[in-house]
């Protein structure tokens, strides 16, 4: 099993990645890993500006659920703590975007979560053992559909 870290190469696919989904309307790239992709796009904590990114996601009903796993990395995403400023976002799946709200599962609702992730990628479990820190396991939780994307 090969598993990615962070580098230049996973930072320039992810970036080609989330333009070619956006521009094509979830066409391309709309699966990886044999899971669903959305775009997540968050309000930067600092600069207030949009931030944009690809993420693979398992479906929850309405919800999406998304692993801030960072490839492993001993620190959390932006994208991370761009919900834990502003958990109000919008995520693009094919053509659909939602505005969401952001919340960390816990307890019991968090190792249910997490163990349907690791089933899912065997990715999940050994960027868990990468880092000291807790991955935190986040349900995008719909507020309302606005138009097409495309």
């Amino acid at each position: 099993m090969i598993v990615a870290k962070r580098n230049l190469t996973v930072e320039i696919f992810w970036k080609v990645h989330a333009w070619l989904y956006r521009t094509s309307g979830g066409k391309i790239g709309a699966k990886t890993i044999g899971m669903p992709v959305l775009l997540l796009t968050t309000t930067g904590r600092k600069s207030h500006a949009p931030r944009r990114v690809a993420l693979t996601y398992i479906p929850k009903g309405d919800a999406c659920v998304v692993i801030a796993s960072n490839v492993g990395e001993p620190r959390h995403p932006g994208w991370w703590h761009n919900l834990v400023a502003n958990p109000k976002a919008t995520i693009q799946r094919g053509t659909k975007i939602t505005r969401v709200r952001a919340r960390e599962a816990e307890g019991e609702e968090r190792e249910e979560l997490w163990a349907e992730a690791a089933r899912t990628t065997d990715s999940y479990p050994v960027y868990a053992e990468r880092t000291k820190r807790r991955i935190p396991v986040v349900v995008l939780e719909p507020e309302e559909t606005v138009p097409s994307a495309v």
